[in-house]
């Protein structure tokens, strides 16, 4: 504990030692020396401050005499438990009788399933196996141990077609949103439906969005504008209606970026996730060159963890880059040294098939609640994912949202995914997300919702 600093301010002249002991009562009065904390040893603190070693001593002992500190062989000098400091009042807030209890807010993996030991064990190795130079700046591409590892990994579980010098390293998938958009800051074709957030980040920088229709089977592809030249799709579980875009709509899209030299952004968001069906390649398989394909961490292991990346065209790595600026700023390299031993060891792996079961059989509760008690609202979107979509009759959204949160239910409309550009009637209905909540609240919440929806008509 030789290193252990205590910032005291005293003055230059005078009794010292004195004025040592009352700098020391008020910093354990003020709190900012909490009850255990550990002393520096006096004679640190002698030469840290300039004094006698009997000073220190001596104030010490002084302040042990007076029960502000302890002190015992072997554990130094800490602060006593008895010695309570002076707070400042704090006013609380009782919580709002309709604030809500339940959340089931989409896009939230379950937290209580991070696999900590796993993840603890790769953050271990990495460390000890990392090179000196991880440890000074960042390179934009990202380390190229990650790189390897998610070249591996998503040609064998996506079906991607990259190399990993193609792979740039991001904070996640809206900081690569945000890079692909200076980059391509024109006119840009988006899904009818999505994440407000990503249309904040695409009008932010300066992207004209033309809303593509959808339906069951996702976006509708044949009717991409003419003035576009990026597309931007979730194409193996639209978000956040759930479906799957077809082999034909796909090849349609695939065609369209080859025919005008358009670009297209493939947002996999939750792609690790298949319950019903097969599970469905990258389309950045079918035209490398034209795929930008996006992935991250935020559904399959944690948001903690930012971090995410995209495999890009030879055409658009240099610009993308160029944009990310010379040193990297956002993504820890230890975090990525992590993630690829994660990887590489299998943890990842068996972490997203566990993750898999306990996911469907959410999913499941889910869907056996509401065909029992609302049996006439239909439920879509449960092929894949975290989140089902309950469809609501036209105008019953706004008060079913209203009953939800009044019985403690935090959830969402799919009206507010609608984009506003679109001039098409938005659909109504609640996006559910089943992912996050404890079992036994989970259940608690699944009661109450079939309660609140057994009444919509």
């Amino acid at each position: 504990m030789t290193g252990t600093d205590l910032h005291l301010e005293l003055p230059a002249t005078g009794a010292r030692r004195t004025a040592l002991a009352q700098a020391l009562r008020e910093a354990v009065r003020t709190g900012r020396l909490a009850a255990g904390t550990r002393l520096p040893p006096y004679r640190t603190l002698a030469v840290d401050l300039g004094l006698a070693r009997n000073a220190v001593a001596d104030a010490y002992a002084e302040l042990v005499a007076e029960g502000w500190f302890t002190a015992r062989q072997g554990s130094g000098t800490r602060v006593a438990d008895t010695a309570a400091p002076r707070t400042t009042p704090t006013t609380t807030v009782d919580p709002s009788p309709s604030a809500p209890r339940h959340d089931l807010l989409q896009g939230k993996p379950d937290p209580a399933s991070f696999p900590r030991g796993a993840w603890a064990a790769s953050a271990r190795r990495a460390l000890a196996d990392a090179p000196t130079e991880a440890f000074g700046p960042g390179d934009p591409r990202g380390r190229p141990e990650l790189r390897r590892a998610l070249a591996a990994y998503l040609s064998r579980a996506r079906g991607v077609r990259t190399d990993p010098a193609n792979i740039v390293v991001c904070s996640g998938f809206a900081n690569g949103l945000r890079l692909l958009a200076s980059v391509r800051p024109r006119d840009w074709a988006v899904e009818a439906y999505g994440l407000p957030f990503h249309h904040g980040i695409l009008e932010a920088a300066g992207v004209r969005a033309h809303p593509l229709p959808l339906d069951e089977d996702g976006a509708r592809t044949d009717a991409l504008p003419s003035r576009a030249r990026t597309l931007l799709l979730t194409p193996a579980h639209q978000f956040p209606t759930g479906g799957r875009l077809l082999p034909a709509r796909r090849a349609a899209a695939v065609e369209w970026a080859r025919g005008t030299g358009g670009l297209i952004v493939e947002d996999d968001y939750d792609g690790e996730f298949r319950y019903d069906r097969k599970p469905v390649g990258a389309v950045q398989g079918l035209a490398p060159e034209h795929v930008v394909y996006a992935g991250s961490l935020s559904k399959s292991l944690s948001p903690a963890i930012r971090l995410g990346w995209l495999a890009l065209p030879d055409r658009l790595l240099d610009e993308v880059l160029a944009a990310k600026g010379l040193r990297e700023s956002w993504a820890s390299a230890l975090d990525q040294l992590a993630l690829a031993d994660f990887i590489e060891c299998g943890a990842y792996d068996r972490h997203v098939r566990r993750m898999r079961k306990r996911y469907r059989q959410r999913r499941d509760q889910l869907t056996t609640a509401l065909a029992a008690d609302a049996p006439h609202l239909r439920v879509t979107g449960i092929a894949a994912g975290l989140h089902a979509v309950v469809e609501l009759p036209p105008g019953r959204e706004t008060p079913t949202l209203a009953a939800a949160h009044a019985a403690g239910l935090a959830l969402d409309g799919l009206s507010s995914y609608h984009h506003p550009s679109d001039p098409t009637p938005p659909r109504e209905g609640l996006v559910i997300g089943y992912a996050a909540p404890p079992d036994t609240a989970f259940t608690r919440a699944l009661n109450t919702l079939s309660e609140v929806l057994g009444g919509v008509r």
